[in-house]
């Protein structure tokens, strides 16, 4: 199970929620219609996505659609037809509502998670990764809502100066944890594969994977060499990671070490976000 601090946790969490309240004050009509690179999704559908799930964690009932979602082309899972109908349930208030409607959500959900006792805290839930702590649930969260931050920047073309800060770690924290099942499951590295992803500029980590019967994270390969070397940049890696692009869009913003063969075949099954 995974034990995480508290504030570490809700101070990425409430500083997203900051950031996104931040891009979004001052949007034209139009701004709030554009498309992201979520098939479907405009920022007005992304930023009601977030209000509707931290109102199901609030205990919202999920509202019915006007039509079956889960035959839409971009729904494709349960989880999916809980985010489409609360989409579709506040695409008709205007962006003005839709604003104010998520300050006064995330401002319920501060007092809410703040008031969270240590037990509550690291109690075993639910969470998108399988039974967990609370805290990894909130982690997820912070994934999650970061994720969709840049979803609206890339929509409104305008970039973060520096996407480093406590959100990003949290969600590259949750990202790397992945790794394991990316690389040996999805990627199919081969038993006594060292894959090193490397990632630079502000979000600079490395993230090691040894496989060993499966694919593990690991500290560090201890002193041996990585059979496969994959260096990008970070916040590249997240939109990878997340399925918002894909590696034929960056052939040049990636380079490869060691076999190649396997490091590509990793990058072209990075996407693994449901």
């Amino acid at each position: 199970m995974t034990t995480l601090d508290k504030s570490d946790v809700l101070d990425g969490l409430f500083a997203v929620w900051d950031e996104i309240e931040d891009v979004v004050a001052r949007l034209t009509e139009e701004q709030w219609q554009a498309a992201t690179p979520l098939p479907g999704w405009s920022v007005h559908d992304v930023v009601a996505h977030v209000i509707g799930t931290e109102s199901m964690l609030q205990g919202a009932d999920t509202p019915e659609a006007d039509v079956d979602v889960s035959t839409l082309k971009h729904v494709r899972n349960d989880v999916g037809v809980l985010n489409e109908r609360w989409v579709r349930k506040l695409r008709g208030i205007s962006a003005a509502d839709l604003h104010d409607r998520f300050r006064g959500t995330t401002a319920n959900r501060r007092e809410a998670l703040t008031g969270t006792g240590d037990a509550e805290w690291n109690q075993i839930t639910a969470t998108p990764g399988g039974p967990d702590t609370y805290g990894r649930f909130m982690r997820v969260r912070d994934f999650d809502c970061w994720m969709h931050l840049h979803d609206i920047r890339d929509a409104l073309d305008q970039p973060a100066d520096n996407p480093a800060g406590p959100a990003s770690k949290l969600a590259l924290d949750e990202m790397a944890a992945s790794m394991g099942f990316v690389v040996g499951k999805l990627g199919g590295a081969p038993d006594g594969s060292r894959v090193a992803i490397e990632l630079t500029g502000p979000l600079r980590r490395t993230i090691s994977v040894a496989v060993e019967g499966r694919g593990r994270v690991v500290d560090d390969f201890g002193g041996q060499e990585p059979t496969a070397a994959i260096t990008l940049d970070g916040l590249l890696f997240t939109r990878l990671a997340g399925g918002r692009t894909t590696p034929v869009q960056h052939r040049d913003a990636i380079t490869y070490g060691g076999d190649e063969t396997v490091g590509r075949r990793v990058v072209e099954h990075l996407n693994f976000v449901i």
